[in-house]
């Protein structure tokens, strides 16, 4: 027989297990004798397990020794032939993530003038290399990287490295792969290179967080940045960039307010920005060409170039992101950053696969990648170091950009222990910071009880969901256009409702809740994903006039905020956002998904109400109890017909300046009643025209009437 090393395969299968894969074609896949060969050693190997499989004779070859991973070996047969040793699937066992854990805080670059220390965790490789370039004179040198215990690869240079480029390159499985460094803290243009940076120059003078005791205190305003500033008539010079966000006494087309003031002015407490981190999908070079939300994640410790008034600074994106937090923080508002750990834009050429191949994303039970997600990849969280990576890139946004939550793209993804361990080291930090997510129950390979989904939020106390029964039963469901939900005027999943406007906890015996405590669940009617709610108005009830439409939008939204738990606000919500019907726009152009500033100003009545209904939920603490026990203790039902629902709150002095408080939600086209027990005089804050915590009126009769398709809001001093 020819000597060919590519006659057969072989992997490391398990750390005592080794598979040997002969093709039919050579030598009838029927092999006699094989051998394990490496630095002065010859060892026989004898398999206990033959398989006949369509094209492929496997032999499985037990150890009565353990190969040293991260040295090079060959397997031989009777012939002579060889080939190398290749790394399987032993890594995705508990014995490898036990060999390999590495818990130091310095992977990727630590610089200081006279010196920089590259790290890169790679336990696979044999060989390894850093490859760092002079922008100034294009000049290119590769420094070899010494073998440390836990298979972290490390080099020193004895000079000053900042705004050097750089790269890693490993040598896994016979082949040299070149990849970015996944704790780069800077990039160039278009994530070509990682940079060397001094961080400590992008410090700010920072602005204290403004203050917050309870999560149900929050009220959550979702934008984008591009979306919010990129319209010709939002006012704002630094279209579609971080710098935008941060102008003051921004003015629409007829002088109304907006931009930060508008948000500020609207009294919302915290911004989201869908993602910030690099992404695919736009040329930071030429970003007007295209458009991307920013699900599509490259790197996750470096700001998103193409918001950054000049791509080629690396410094530049970093601290006008710093900047823009800071700003929100000194108009009282705090920010929550979209993070998407589950899954990576392309998986064959993330940095992730370059670097340790098969070992940070999940696969079935015949080997090959999940895709729970839907885009091809499932990052697998519950490995040692895919857990490690996404705490310390938590820790790092929260302490390098001072940020005040993270919302999770696709949480269910992700397992349980991995959140948990972020709520903890979070909390040692800041327990005023936000954790929330996408609880969904998606298909990946991973046991239900280890999923961190909605199902499974009793195991994660102060971590909460975007409430899907909450959305589907108020406005109807997301994934059937013209199904109707309660405020749309379909009165079937009144219990559903009921049970949501109460926090979806359990309020009394024999009744099963959603959550444990109103903190876990995020209200909302309307995200980027999906039509808006105007959008979806426009279609399943098309038999009704605008003027209906809108009074049945301001009542689902009048609805989210007035809800016990976290309310939720896509932007533009209150002015009745549209994306001319199309559902996914995730890549659509501008005019699609810009904030309309006019029409922000075509319903300035309808903005000033949500405006009023936000002043009154952040008046008084009976509209945002903490717990379960104080919900169950003060809040009520009335007992109504199909088409209204009322809610009471008694006996709440001790959380604000009114004693009792009454809350109903019409969505009949025509006028609704309920009636009180006992006499008294009751304030109204809100009703079908005025929302406000000073009283617009006041009703003496126990016989109430609510106006067609409208919320009233009545309280006792």
């Amino acid at each position: 027989m020819t000597k060919d090393r590519r006659l057969f395969e072989a992997y490391l299968d398990r750390i005592d297990l080794i598979v040997v894969l002969v093709p039919k074609t050579y030598a009838g896949g029927h092999i006699r004798s094989f051998y394990l060969t490496g630095i002065d050693q010859k060892e026989p190997l004898v398999f206990n397990k033959k398989t006949d499989l369509p094209d492929y004779i496997k032999y499985e070859c037990p150890l009565s020794f353990y190969v040293q991973i991260g040295q090079e070996y060959q397997v031989m047969d009777e012939y002579g032939a060889q080939t190398d040793l290749q790394i399987g699937a032993v890594i995705r066992t508990d014995e490898f993530d036990s060999m390999f854990h590495y818990t130091g805080n310095d992977l990727g670059v630590t610089y200081i003038p006279e010196k920089s220390t590259f790290k890169v965790w790679a336990p696979t490789a044999t060989k390894a290399r850093v490859k760092i370039i002079d922008p100034k004179t294009g000049r290119e040198k590769e420094v070899g990287m010494i073998r440390e215990p836990q298979g972290v690869w490390s080099c020193s240079v004895m000079e000053n490295a900042e705004g050097c480029y750089y790269v890693f390159m490993v040598y896994v499985n016979g082949i040299w792969r070149e990849a970015n460094d996944p704790y780069a803290k800077a990039l160039t243009a278009n994530s070509r290179y990682g940079v060397v940076v001094d961080l400590r120059k992008t410090d700010i003078t920072a602005t204290a967080r403004p203050p917050m005791q309870y999560e149900t205190d929050a009220i959550i305003y979702e934008m984008h940045i591009r979306d919010f500033s990129i319209h010709p008539h939002s006012g704002i010079k630094q279209k579609g960039k971080y710098k935008g966000l941060t102008e003051e006494g921004t003015r629409g087309s007829k002088g109304q307010v907006t931009g930060l003031d508008y948000l500020k002015d609207l009294g919302v407490t915290h911004v989201e920005l869908l993602p910030v981190n690099d992404f695919g999908g736009v040329d930071e070079l030429q970003p007007e060409k295209s458009y991307n939300w920013g699900y599509n994640p490259l790197y996750f410790q470096v700001p998103e170039g193409s918001y950054a008034l000049n791509p080629h600074d690396p410094y530049m994106r970093i601290k006008e992101l710093k900047e823009a937090v800071n700003a929100f923080h000194e108009n009282g508002l705090r920010v929550i950053v979209d993070v998407v750990f589950n899954h990576v834009f392309i998986r064959e050429e993330s940095s992730f696969e370059q670097l340790v191949p098969g070992y940070f994303f999940r696969h079935d039970q015949h080997g090959m990648p999940s895709n729970g997600t839907g885009v091809g990849n499932d990052f697998a969280s519950e490995r040692s170091m895919a857990r490690k990576f996404i705490v310390d890139s938590v820790l790092f946004w929260l302490k390098e950009y001072n940020v005040d939550g993270f919302r999770f793209d696709l949480m269910g993804i992700l397992d349980v222990e991995t959140m948990k361990e972020i709520r903890i080291k979070i909390d040692e930090i800041d327990p005023s910071i936000m954790v929330f997510g996408e609880g969904w129950d998606l298909n990946t390979p991973l046991s239900h009880e280890r999923k961190a989904t909605i199902q499974n939020a009793v195991l994660m106390p102060r971590i909460a969901h975007f409430n899907d029964r909450f959305r589907d039963c108020v406005k109807g469901s997301t994934f059937n256009l013209y199904d109707r939900g309660f405020a749309l005027g379909h009165t079937h999943r009144k219990g559903d409702v009921k049970q949501s406007i109460a926090g979806s906890i359990a309020l009394s015996k024999g009744e099963k809740g959603l959550f444990c405590h109103p903190n876990q669940t995020i209200n909302y009617v309307e995200s980027h994903d999906n039509h808006t709610l105007w959008d979806k108005l426009r279609k399943c009830n098309d038999f009704e006039d605008e003027v209906i439409l809108r009074k049945r939008q301001r009542l689902a939204t009048t609805m989210v905020l007035l809800s016990q738990g976290i309310p939720f606000l896509h932007s533009g919500q209150e002015f009745y956002r549209t994306k001319q019907g199309v559902e996914n726009s995730y890549q659509s152009p501008d005019h699609i998904n810009q904030l309309d500033w006019d029409r922000q100003y075509a319903f300035m009545e309808d903005v000033e109400y949500i405006k009023g209904i936000i002043s009154i939920r952040k008046h008084h603490g009976a509209f945002r109890f903490s717990n379960a026990p104080s919900i169950r203790r003060h809040f009520s039902f009335l007992d109504t017909n199909d088409h209204l629902i009322v809610y009471q709150l008694s006996n709440v002095k001790e959380y604000g300046p009114w004693s009792a408080i009454m809350a109903a939600f019409n969505q009949d086209t025509s006028a609704q009643a309920f009636s009180l027990e006992g006499e008294g005089i009751w304030h109204i804050a809100a009703d079908d025209r005025y929302a406000g915590t000073k009283p617009c009126g006041i009703i003496k009769k126990t016989d109430i009437t609510v106006p067609p398709v409208s919320a009233l809001v009545l309280f006792q001093t």
